[in-house]
């Protein structure tokens, strides 16, 4: 997640994402988000991705009892606070450095007290540092509007391949607003299987579900 502040001068239609907070029930839980437009910019308010994403986890289509999930360029942190209420073993919610205080308050103040050792909030850059968390150590890998930085491309599907087997499920919510997303799932397709499983119409908001494709064995 791109950590990039903005300026006063926004459209009204915005105007929500400067609110000081969020609310949202899911999972039978009330969920209030602390955001942040002015000091962390995208990083730090709640995007339609997100909460498509959440809806689609609720329809439990992804069985996520018992399972390992990771969230990229978690943000708020929403995505993955509601996989831990949806009953995921283990969760694992990351940012980049300068959003993790305010990542990690959000999820204290949103999972309950004997659950909170099932989440970690931890720093990953992607791309970098990929030593620090287990080759295909996840069930499920999760992020929600973070394709949109052309740049970024090459080290979010280098991450995304270290951190899935051949058995792990990638969920990724987007909006595809530009020609260099297209080009993402282009670069997406040719590593993993990769369906669209959703689509909100209102919001706009795509959901493709990937699957690694079996190493290449060379005879």
């Amino acid at each position: 997640m791109a950590l990039v502040p903005y300026d006063g001068n926004y459209l009204p239609v915005l105007s929500k994402l400067h609110n000081s907070s969020a609310e949202f029930h899911f999972a039978d839980h009330n969920v209030r988000l602390t955001q942040d437009w002015n000091k962390l910019g995208v990083a730090a308010v709640v995007w339609d991705a997100a909460v498509v994403m959440c809806m689609y986890l609720e329809l439990g289509q992804v069985e996520l009892t018992g399972k390992v999930a990771i969230e990229l360029g978690a943000g708020t942190g929403l995505v993955g606070i509601v996989a831990a209420l949806l009953g995921a073993k283990k969760v694992t919610i990351t940012d980049r450095e300068p959003a993790l205080g305010f990542l990690a308050a959000n999820v204290k103040e949103n999972i309950p007290p004997d659950r909170l050792g099932a989440v970690k909030v931890s720093e990953l850059t992607w791309g970098q540092g990929l030593e620090r968390y287990p080759t295909g150590g996840f069930d499920i890998v999760l992020g929600a509007d973070i394709v949109y930085l052309e740049d970024t491309f090459p080290s979010l599907l280098q991450t995304m391949e270290h951190l899935s087997s051949e058995s792990s499920v990638v969920l990724l919510a987007c909006k595809i607003r530009y020609e260099r997303d297209t080009n993402f799932l282009s670069m997406l397709n040719q590593r993993f299987t990769v369906h669209e499983v959703h689509y909100d119409k209102e919001r706009d908001i795509h959901i493709y579900k990937a699957v690694k494709l079996p190493a290449r064995r060379d005879l």
